[in-house]
């Protein structure tokens, strides 16, 4: 299955998930001390690597991070090759004030902002798709 490609449809169905927890982006040199199932997120950097995790682990692990983050899920199956689903939700977290990271996975596209912005974020997501 290829996921959605129509960006009305996109975005009428997109049901944005708040899900549980503080999460953080951290840099690190190795992976080989972190359990790759706790890793939400994992990007290789001329830098490092950058992770995210639950900000409890990193916490655990003595990582450090400057951002903390709610994240947001939109339940929708999301084709890669879809376009301007991004920038429908990043212009109206823009316009309310809320810097947003996006991960698109294989299934769907996953939204991070500052946690104090999380109820906001979720509102505008919500009216954006009726």
């Amino acid at each position: 299955m290829s996921g959605e490609t129509n960006l009305n449809t996109l975005l009428k169905n997109m049901t944005p998930v708040l899900n549980a927890g503080d999460y953080v982006y951290c840099t690190v040199f190795s992976i080989n001390s972190i359990d790759p199932a706790d890793i939400l997120g994992l990007f290789k950097e001329t830098e490092g690597f950058t992770i995210i995790l639950k900000k409890d682990l990193a916490d655990q692990l003595n990582l450090e991070y400057s951002y903390i983050a709610a994240w947001i899920t939109l339940n929708i199956h999301s084709s890669l090759e879809a376009t301007g689903l991004t920038a429908a939700f990043a212009t109206i977290l823009a316009q309310k004030g809320i810097s947003c990271n996006v991960v698109a996975a294989y299934y769907h596209d996953h939204i991070f902002v500052a946690k104090k912005d999380a109820d906001r974020a979720m509102e505008a997501l919500k009216k954006l798709s009726l």
